[in-house]
């Protein structure tokens, strides 16, 4: 069996198990940018860095389906781009809360389940990514709380 047929088996595993299939992705994203965007938390840091939000969604639906199903239709490096971002744990817990709201309110629990498991393994490599840049190594567990700096 080739890798393109493994892919689609597992593809089409996940879509019998979840419910989970690319117009579902698609409303998500659709609904949890929104809540982004609308967010006093982490609103600012995806509004002052995101001009034209089409290619970002189309961007972000390539990867949730990428890795909800395993689709291969992202191709990016999300590491990179998160690293200059002004963030720490309180930013990925409230990322993690709105896509948590926005799951169950639109999937089944099977569905927001796969989707969590998923978004909180990302969440924690993000998190683990941005304290190694700022030259922070955390330990099991620990999480990475910026240094406010005071101006005198």
């Amino acid at each position: 069996m080739s890798a393109a047929e493994r892919r689609a088996e597992i593809t089409s595993a996940i879509r019998a198990e979840t419910g989970i299939d690319e117009a579902l992705i698609d409303r998500i994203v659709d609904e949890f940018y929104t809540r982004v965007r609308n967010d006093e938390l982490i609103g600012p840091i995806f509004n002052t860095r995101i001009a034209d939000w089409g290619p970002h969604l189309r961007q972000m639906k390539a990867f949730w389906s990428s890795v909800a199903l395993m689709s291969g239709e992202y191709h990016g490096q999300p590491m990179r781009k998160h690293l200059p971002l002004p963030v720490d744990a309180q930013h990925f817990d409230r990322w993690l809360q709105l896509f948590q709201e926005t799951v169950n309110d639109l999937c089944t629990p099977k569905a927001a389940e796969h989707f969590m498991e998923r978004a909180r393994r990302i969440a924690e490599s993000l998190e683990l990514g941005i304290a190694g840049a700022n030259g922070v190594m955390l330990a099991r567990g620990a999480r990475f709380k910026r240094v406010e700096s005071s101006v005198s």
